[in-house]
């Protein structure tokens, strides 16, 4: 089977969000042929590079999600006019009012986009047209229409070059060449490792040749527009627009797919919510690897009986401002217990909570020391993976007696199922797919209160057998729900079930144009290299692109 893989600033580029699952899903579906199709977020991800590639990864083609604004054809005049239909339809399904039919809204909606991509297709690219002043008075056009939200009518022009800016960047994968035969026309399956723009040349490969798109996502991708898109960060029209875009392309994203496998219940909820069917979703936690926290959770407890850890990414959202006042309630009860906050700060934003954090700790616990010729001691520490005190992510987990989570937050939480392949107790907060995952193996408290944070880390502190019982009970449930091996047989089972009832039907053609009707035998659809049906028709066999993947 050959799969289309499509990623959105994941693999195969180095330090990718997807790409560690990614990389495990194709490295053990060996008996499959993979195209990598990949969205990058800017030229300082495309310097550094790609992961390396196994050889059932066929070839690459990456494409960055910003593009100048004079690339493609200048828009002839039936073209332009063309689009400034086509466009301003899309735009008035965004701000349709909300008494309006939803299955009408999504139907003028997905209508318009595919128009949209018909006439990419035949332009050769629309990025100039989206960037244009045309597309900005169509956007205006579609605020100021009857109907439209009180808030898309108080948009101003600044608002306006914003939401436009933002849109030519979503709909970048109308402009990209991946939709011919040689491209994604060629493959069975198109796989989205997300939503949104990753999983949009999917939609089109759907549109244009009939390929079955399946979408996994173990963050949903409209959640984590909300959540990055907020108060702080746009005016109040920028952030409904692009709101109410987002929420039209997951449903049409939803409503188009043959299936969709969520990484929780969390996250199918959110899909639910969306309007996804719910037959058609199908729950796969992602595939983690346990061999590198083995030797952690074999092994006996040797931390320090009062230290907590805490591992991740620093920023606002992981709350560690309320785990430091928590633990300033845990010193009270434990006056010799402990605080190790590993992790790497996100962006700017990051850095500047983490330096917001440090002071905070600085101020709440002042350097101890025993005698007045001693130094003194933070109980706090912050550390990175690669430092001393912690070498490596396991070593992180081992130096901890309790791990805790104090996030308001939260998809799939990946350190806490680390944690669990650990051994370890868990104190978490009741956030995202927390519950789901912990399962009765750790404490869980509500997100932002210290107080009931602090009680649940002394109860755990206190009672060494009971940590000991939870860590055992947290690592038998992470190796039977989150390792790599029953994540691979899912999708090994999905890609088979949607081949079964959704092949794609092409006609090999010869030379002369004439029907190959035996061009593709019956065993080229069955799992292995039976056959490489390229070389029925003549044509080379096939070639790993690698390095030369098209950019």
């Amino acid at each position: 089977m050959r799969i289309g893989l499509l990623t959105e600033g994941g693999y195969p580029y180095v330090g990718g969000d997807t790409g560690l699952w990614c990389d495990r899903l194709v490295r053990g579906l060996g008996q499959h042929e993979f195209d990598v199709y990949a969205l990058s977020r800017g030229g300082e991800q495309e310097d550094d590079g790609w992961v390396p590639l196994p050889p059932q990864v066929r070839r690459v083609r990456t494409a960055p999600l910003r593009a100048a604004g004079d690339e493609g054809a200048t828009l002839g005049r039936r073209a332009r006019r063309q689009f400034t239909e086509h466009y301003g339809e899309l735009l008035g399904a965004v701000c349709a009012q909300r008494e309006d039919s939803a299955a009408e809204v999504a139907d003028r909606f997905g209508n318009a986009l595919y128009n949209l991509a018909d006439l990419a297709r035949d332009t050769g690219a629309l990025t100039g047209a989206l960037r244009s002043d045309r597309a900005v008075t169509a956007l205006e056009r579609a605020c100021r229409a009857p109907g439209a939200p009180r808030t898309a009518h108080e948009a101003r022009v600044p608002d306006l070059l914003a939401v436009t800016d933002h849109l030519a960047r979503a709909l970048r994968p109308l402009s990209l060449d991946w939709y011919g035969e040689d491209a994604l026309a060629a493959v069975d399956l198109c796989h989205a490792t997300s939503g949104g723009a990753a999983a949009l040349p999917g939609l089109l490969a759907r549109h244009f040749s009939g390929v079955p798109l399946l979408v996994t996502e173990y963050g949903v991708q409209l959640r984590a527009h909300y959540l990055a898109v907020g108060p702080d960060t746009a005016a109040p029209a920028v952030r409904a627009l692009l709101a109410a875009f987002h929420g039209r392309l997951a449903a049409e994203v939803y409503r188009r797919a043959e299936i969709l496998t969520p990484g929780s219940s969390h996250a199918r909820r959110w899909q639910e919510r969306c309007g996804a069917d719910r037959a058609r979703i199908r729950t796969v936690h992602p595939g983690m690897d346990a061999d590198r926290f083995a030797e952690v959770g074999e092994a006996p407890d040797r931390a320090d009986p009062g230290t907590l850890v805490w591992v991740g990414r620093i920023g606002p959202g992981r709350d560690l401002v309320s785990l430091l006042h928590a633990f300033t309630e845990v010193r009270k009860e434990e006056p010799h217990a402990r605080l190790r906050i590993v992790g790497v700060p996100v962006g700017a934003e990051g850095e500047a909570y983490l330096a917001q954090c440090r002071a905070l700790a600085a101020q709440l616990f002042p350097d101890e020391a025993e005698g007045l010729h001693a130094v003194g001691d933070n109980p706090v520490s912050f550390t990175e993976v690669g430092a001393p005190e912690a070498p490596t992510l396991p070593d992180a987990y081992a130096a901890g007696a309790v791990v805790v989570l104090s996030s308001v937050v939260e998809g799939f939480p990946v350190s806490l199922a680390e944690a669990m392949f650990c051994g370890r107790a868990t104190v978490s907060t009741d956030v995202g797919a927390v519950v789901e995952v912990i399962g009765g193996t750790g404490l869980v408290v509500p997100p932002r209160n210290p107080r009931a944070l602090a009680e649940a880390c002394v109860t755990l502190l206190r009672d060494p057998e009971r940590r000991a019982r939870l860590g055992a009970a947290a690592r038998a449930r992470a190796l039977e729900l989150f390792g790599v091996e029953q994540n691979i047989t899912a999708f090994h089972g999905i890609y088979l079930e949607i081949m079964s009832h959704c092949p794609v039907r092409r006609v090999d053609v010869d030379e002369a144009g004439e029907p190959l009707p035996f061009a593709v035998p019956a065993e080229a659809h069955v799992p292995g290299r039976w056959t490489v049906p390229t070389l029925l028709r003549g044509s080379p066999a096939p070639v790993r692109a690698g390095a030369e993947g098209v950019r």
